[in-house]
């Protein structure tokens, strides 16, 4: 039989690793939607039907291992009972994996418009010019926010979190240029307005990137950084230094 700080440690070493295994896990589910909008945006790019239904039939397994996760979270905060930085994790990972399968979700999106582009006829809107750059940008922030999640590195994840305002930017230049396309040769309205709509799941993507990172510095510093502007963020986490 165990005696007391035996069993104790035994407790102890368990809890480690169920809440090492559900971390492992959700980057796994981080890899997965990266995979999922890298394949999204290529489909779209490529006018590739068949990569976009693979991206589609590929978000069941996203939800599943939120689900997995999401009752993996429910079993440690039942049993037992988390205090401190270790009830920050659960509450954290919690959060990325909802932000995650969001991400996922705007893949999807991307995809259906990469089928419908598949099946137009190419034109002079068909260059995704913008997708291209802006796709590149968010899916940088992206693993720049699971890195710091897994690294627990504040500095990435601020990093992070003030990228999004340059997104934010390019996003809006890039509709003004597509609503003057539209506006120059109304033939193209049909093709460019499927463009607009995967560049709104684009910055979405950009945006719940940013709630990682804003996750990563909760749970390293305690610091609940949403709504804070990034010069005032970089403020606050030099002041916890």
């Amino acid at each position: 039989m165990l005696n007391q700080d035996s069993y104790k440690q035994h407790i102890s070493a368990q809890f480690n690793a169920e809440l090492e295994a559900v971390k492992n896990h959700l980057l796994e589910m981080g890899g997965l939607v990266e995979q999922q909008i890298g394949k999204a945006v290529d489909s779209l790019l490529n006018r590739d039907s068949g990569l976009a239904e693979e991206v589609i039939a590929g978000d069941e397994q996203v939800n599943d291992l939120e689900i997995s996760i999401d009752e993996e979270c429910f079993r440690i905060l039942a049993r037992r009972h988390p205090a401190a930085s270790d009830l920050r994790l659960v509450l954290a990972i919690s959060k990325v994996t909802t932000d995650l399968e969001r991400i996922g979700d705007e893949a999807s999106k991307i995809a259906r418009q990469a089928v419908k582009a598949s099946e137009e006829a190419a034109s002079s809107a068909g260059s995704f010019v913008e997708i291209r750059h802006i796709s590149n940008h968010v899916g940088e922030m992206l693993r720049q926010a699971l890195d710091s999640f897994a690294r627990l590195d504040v500095d990435m994840a601020v990093e992070t979190v003030v990228a999004d305002r340059s997104v934010d930017a390019e996003y809006a230049t890039a509709m003004r240029s597509l609503v003057t396309f539209m506006m120059e040769d109304p033939r193209t309205i049909g093709p460019v307005l499927g463009q607009m709509w995967a560049l709104r799941s684009l910055e979405r993507v950009g945006d719940h990137a940013c709630n990682i990172a804003e996750s990563v510095v909760y749970l390293v510093r305690g610091l609940d950084v949403r709504h804070v502007e990034p010069d005032e963020l970089l403020n606050q986490v030099e002041d916890r230094h």
